[in-house]
């Protein structure tokens, strides 16, 4: 059997996935998504910008003969050509098993090999902005690999990232032991009967081919990874203590789980509770809310602002506000839109004349980033202080509040778990942030203007979504502590 760098990325991420890819029912797997397209577009880019400067060499071979591949690199390897592109090595593991490496660059250094008095050394291009443990893990897989077919081993891999700087050194003499633990760990998984148990993790699994059908199985056995809050290290623990079940977590005094190794005594509590929520399926005061000071209210005048941002090109191209006056009884929604990326001050310079055009009013938000981005668009465009700071202390994080203070009957907090579930629906069933990413995207490729509305309509959604979430709080706050606040 084969196994390729590629696997062994996957199983670092999720150790399911792998043993799924081998073994699984292929007509299972969910069609690839528009941002799993961009990103193998951005990859591909990337990899393209990365060898502009360079003079490579590609072995001809036809995909899946990895026989006549290898044969092809060697070839080069044995001329001693610069650098090899998307060259194919293998080498015998065991009597099972063959690794197959597959570099995106073979990178020709000074020293002795089978070769001559040059080795080559082994680089990954990745999207990544950081030397991820896992692209570090990979590139000791193509150092190994590598060593034996050259007949020595590199001291060093590199890693080609989207940063400012050119390539990030792997040092494998701390690398290649872990890589060595992880892929003997993955055989192990490889030779089992059934695959890996499931476990939900929303931000690793979203993109996988596997999803809806892990999925389906975890909510048929109301899986623990399915209560927002329990992490892998969190559930580990809890298997240790035989805590596998919804009923069993509620039921666990938190006093046994504030020791345990990814608890203290904040979230402990806190698990607990939420537990007990998704079990009686109705929201539950968290053991220590905010104080009644810091609870949000309703206003006479209230914003909701919501941002649709472009991150590969560092852009906030639309920047969304919602009007409520709730003495006139008017909504009227605000869709500052970037055209095109030098648009983004003009749309800034907008939002804030709009949001001073109410001085006393909340500005409602969900999670940090509006915040963090204004600060950021104030510092960029240079902003005198004086006329950004009162807007700041206007920010009211709704996600923040609810998150500190209330556990919900939910599998997420995100805001379309949350929304959905009192009853809101946005107007494009499919769209979500990402595919905003690649809509904008397919504008500037396209000009296709349809592209924007759909994108301002799902904005206008996500602000009239933190409205219907903040009304709620404002509700059952004063349910819960009698406030009457004006």
């Amino acid at each position: 059997m084969l196994i390729n760098a590629e696997l062994l990325l996957q199983y670092q991420r999720c150790k399911r996935r792998p043993f799924l890819d081998i073994y699984g029912d292929k007509s299972q797997r969910d069609a690839p998504n528009e941002l799993l397209r961009k990103l193998q577009q951005d990859k591909i880019a990337h990899q393209l910008s990365a060898l502009a400067n360079v003079t490579y060499d590609q072995p001809n071979y036809s995909y899946g003969n990895w026989e006549n591949a290898e044969k092809a690199t060697l070839e080069l390897m044995q001329r001693g050509v610069e650098y090899i592109y998307k060259g194919v090595l293998l080498a015998t593991y065991s009597e099972a098993y063959t690794l197959l490496s597959r570099p995106d660059l073979l990178v020709k250094e000074p020293g002795q090999s089978h070769f001559g008095d040059w080795i080559y050394v082994p680089a990954s291009i990745e999207l990544g902005k950081r030397p991820k443990q896992e692209y570090q893990v990979v590139a000791a897989f193509h150092a190994q690999v590598l060593a034996t077919v050259q007949g020595v081993a590199p001291e060093t891999a590199l890693l080609i990232l989207r940063t400012k700087n050119t390539s990030y050194a792997v040092d494998l003499f701390k690398w290649m032991p872990r890589m060595q633990e992880i892929l003997e760990e993955f055989i192990q998984v490889l030779e089992l009967p059934n695959p890996p148990e499931v476990f939900i993790a929303r931000q690793k699994c979203n993109l996988c081919h596997w999803y809806s059908q892990c999925y389906a199985i975890a909510q048929s056995e109301k899986h623990l990874s399915l209560v927002p809050g329990v992490t892998p290290i969190r559930y580990t623990q809890l298997q240790a203590l035989a805590i596998t079940t919804l009923e069993s977590l509620a039921k666990t005094s938190p006093s046994t789980l504030e020791n345990l190794l990814g608890f203290d005594s904040e979230v402990a509590p806190k698990l607990v509770v939420q537990a007990q929520s998704a079990l009686e399926k109705r929201p539950l005061t968290l053991p220590y809310p905010l104080p009644i000071k810091d609870i949000t209210f309703t206003a006479p005048i209230e914003l909701y602002f919501d941002i649709e941002a472009q991150p590969d090109l560092d852009l906030n191209y639309l920047l969304g506000v919602l009007v409520v006056d709730r003495l006139a009884n008017t909504e009227q929604f605000y869709s500052f839109l970037a055209d095109k990326p030098e648009d983004e001050e003009l749309v800034w310079q907008q939002f804030l004349d709009l949001v001073w055009q109410y001085p006393e009013a909340p500005i409602y938000h969900f999670c940090v980033y509006e915040f963090d981005t204004v600060k950021r668009l104030a510092k960029l465009y240079r902003t005198p202080y004086a006329s950004v700071r009162p807007v700041l202390s206007r920010f009211v994080d709704v996600y923040e509040q609810l998150t500190q203070s209330v556990a919900l009957p939910v599998e997420s907090y995100a805001l379309k778990a949350i929304a959905r579930w009192l009853g809101f629906e946005w107007r494009e069933k499919e769209a979500s942030g990402a595919k905003c990413i690649y809509w904008y995207d397919q504008w500037l490729e396209t000009g296709d203007r349809t592209l924007l509305e759909i994108i301002q309509s799902y904005n206008e959604d996500d602000c009239r979504a933190t409205r219907r979430v903040k009304d709620w709080l404002v509700n059952f706050f004063q349910d819960e502590y009698g406030l009457r606040r004006v």
